[in-house]
């Protein structure tokens, strides 16, 4: 079978169209590319007990939900997460979604840890279906809220 230029004109033509539009559809927008920044910022703050980057990236509203039902507010998700009764051993954020509406933004991951109690050395595994609200306030997005489902 002999190939010419007419063979590859409509195939060419193709891929050039859909090179045109997938980049597009699947492209993040502005906010959702700062929502996310600031969700692997927040993952790492976590993961390093950063009570400062902590208490950066969530609002003063902050309602904080355990998996086990119990809610904190910000002062006390931040001491919490960081006073150093154990220490993280693996963090994973896997296959977040972020939907932005307004200024809001509807975010949902697989929470995959290990973890170590300092006193004794126990480690213990965390699997959890994560769901965040962001809100943008003066610019910037902050975490409002956080639930969580065992898995």
């Amino acid at each position: 079978m002999n190939i010419d230029r007419r063979h590859l004109a409509l195939p060419a033509l193709a891929l050039g169209l859909i090179s045109a539009f997938v980049p597009r559809a699947f492209a993040l927008s502005a906010d959702e590319e700062a929502v996310a920044k600031n969700l692997e910022t927040f993952r790492k703050a976590q993961a390093a007990q950063d009570a400062k980057a902590l208490d950066a990236l969530t609002a003063s509203e902050l309602s904080y939900s355990h998996s086990d039902a119990h809610i904190e507010d910000k002062a006390t998700f931040v001491k919490n997460a960081t006073n150093g009764k154990s220490k993280s051993i693996s963090l994973e954020y896997k296959d977040p979604s972020i939907r932005v509406v307004g200024d809001a933004a509807i975010v949902r991951f697989h929470w995959v840890a290990e973890s170590e109690a300092v006193a004794d050395g126990k480690r213990s595994s965390t699997n959890l279906a994560i769901l965040m609200t962001w809100q943008k306030q003066g610019g910037e997005w902050k975490l409002l809220d956080r639930a969580s489902t065992k898995l």
